[in-house]
């Protein structure tokens, strides 16, 4: 094989995963995603340092003694009782984990690691959802407000907002395997990053036909 042949036989790693028109795994879109976990991650780590008292006071430059009073509030040490660390460290390990996730594999992985995409999903998703929750009970529950944990509740939809389409795309690659195979065995090796010819023609189908 020659080495034009070569290049025009290799994947295109930039390739639009249908149903959309774009790239969801470009590092475009997860670089950014990977640098606000990281910035959600610090700020996280840092309430938790507060809540582990190995520092003394925690900023927040509109609510006051507010942060104060939701990071030692009931339900914050209800939450400690269960998970048997603060729930800002918690938090600290899921941005952690977003952040690596988000940095992990090829800029095809929707196609060739589709487990990594979902197990991204699964970190990213239902994080969105628990900060969403928390914010509501500081308002309904609590009575007071936490600047930092404002911060990290919005960094946590923007994260889903982001992380959505590549999971979306992943889901649907996955069930379109599955409606040509109608195999288990196949799409359990696609889904682990096996190779099947099938599932390359699957990936090969533009959006109209998705």
């Amino acid at each position: 094989m020659t080495k034009s042949e070569d290049m025009q036989s290799a994947p295109n790693l930039n390739a639009a995963a249908p149903p959309f028109d774009y790239n969801p795994s470009a590092w475009s879109q997860r670089i950014p995603l990977a640098v606000l976990a990281g910035v959600a991650f610090v700020i996280s780590a840092y309430m938790a340092l507060y809540q582990w008292r190995l520092i003394a006071e925690v900023w927040d430059p509109i609510f006051g003694q507010g942060t104060h009073q939701v990071l030692d509030s009931d339900v914050s040490e209800q939450m400690r009782s269960w998970l048997r660390i603060p729930d800002a460290a918690l938090g600290a390990v899921a941005y952690l984990g977003d952040a690596i996730y988000a940095l992990v594999g090829t800029t095809r992985r929707w196609q060739y690691r589709p487990w990594m995409v979902l197990l991204f999903g699964l970190d990213v998703i239902p994080l969105g959802i628990v900060s969403a929750i928390l914010v509501v009970i500081q308002g309904t529950v609590i009575g007071a407000w936490c600047f930092l944990c404002l911060v990290t509740a919005l960094i946590s939809l923007i994260l889903v907002y982001w992380a959505y389409d590549e999971v979306w795309a992943t889901l649907k690659y996955l069930w379109r395997v599955w409606q040509k195979t109608k195999d288990w065995r196949t799409l359990w090796r696609v889904f682990w990053g096996g190779a099947a010819r099938e599932a390359d023609e699957v990936a090969l189908m533009q959006k109209g036909a998705a």
